[in-house]
């Protein structure tokens, strides 16, 4: 019933939604000149740095390894943007929500969705690449929407638990800049998870969803086994996160109000 009645209320908002989007994405690249081209030439630079960085040290061991980089980095740049832009995605619109009644999740929602879009402008970046490294196109490419809607929902449900935690603790926002970036280097975005300690390749490999979603990504683009098995455990991380995310969010909302 409560599930009912929240769908009741997104749609009375939907218009709302849909402009938030397009403001979050307006906003991203205001008085830029290139504008919606960096979603395209940014992850293509960054690929570009990285393979000259790393190749001397895994190219050979790893196929295709520009395809290998970029597709690493296109997912953790997703997830590091939408959830550091939901730290402030309630504190940041204070203002609004005191003045009008707004479901307070829809500006998370608009955020997160944002970098959604902005991470499917980006798709262009990597074809561009898949392309002029020869890398044979097969009917598995379609299945690259598994993971993409699964780390989607993996972090909503993050940005909902941070966005709520900022409200209270805003260092939230100084130490999460530390966490991405020790998250960065356990999810294998630039080099074979295989050279890892043994324990500390097995917590990888079990237990970061980051993980679960690049090596998925990766599978359907390069090919690779074990696609069910990290599909199940994508699957499985997203509706925990989503589920914790909607919790802890929705038990603390109310409370919003006293500390924006």
């Amino acid at each position: 019933m409560k599930t009912f009645i929240r769908l009741q209320i997104f749609f009375k908002y939907k218009e709302l939604f849909y402009q938030l989007v397009s403001r979050e994405i307006k906003l991203k690249y205001r008085r830029s000149i290139l504008g919606y081209v960096w979603s395209v030439l940014n992850p293509l630079l960054i690929m570009l740095v990285k393979v000259i960085v790393f190749s001397f040290i895994f190219n050979r061991s790893i196929p295709y390894f520009p395809v290998y980089i970029i597709a690493g980095h296109m997912l953790f740049s997703f997830m590091s943007s939408s959830t550091s832009r939901s730290l402030g995605s309630v504190t940041g619109n204070a203002g609004l929500l005191k003045k009008v009644y707004i479901p307070k999740y829809i500006f998370t929602l608009a955020t997160v969705t944002s970098e959604m879009v902005n991470f499917i402008f980006s798709l262009s970046a990597l074809f561009i690449v898949i392309i002029i490294n020869g890398v044979p196109f097969t009917w598995r490419f379609i299945l690259i929407t598994i993971p993409i809607i699964q780390i989607y929902i993996f972090c909503i449900g993050l940005g909902f638990f941070l966005a709520q935690a900022a409200v209270f603790f805003r260092d939230v926002v100084n130490i999460w800049s530390v966490v991405t970036t020790a998250w960065m280097y356990l999810s294998a975005i630039f080099y074979p998870v295989d050279i890892l300690p043994d324990k500390v390749q097995y917590l990888v490999t079990h237990f970061n969803p980051l993980y679960f979603y690049i090596r998925l990504f990766r599978n359907f683009i390069l090919g690779g086994e074990g696609s069910m098995e990290y599909m199940l455990r994508g699957a499985v991380a997203a509706v925990l996160m989503l589920i914790i995310g909607i919790t802890f969010f929705s038990h603390n909302k109310n409370k919003f109000i006293l500390h924006i």
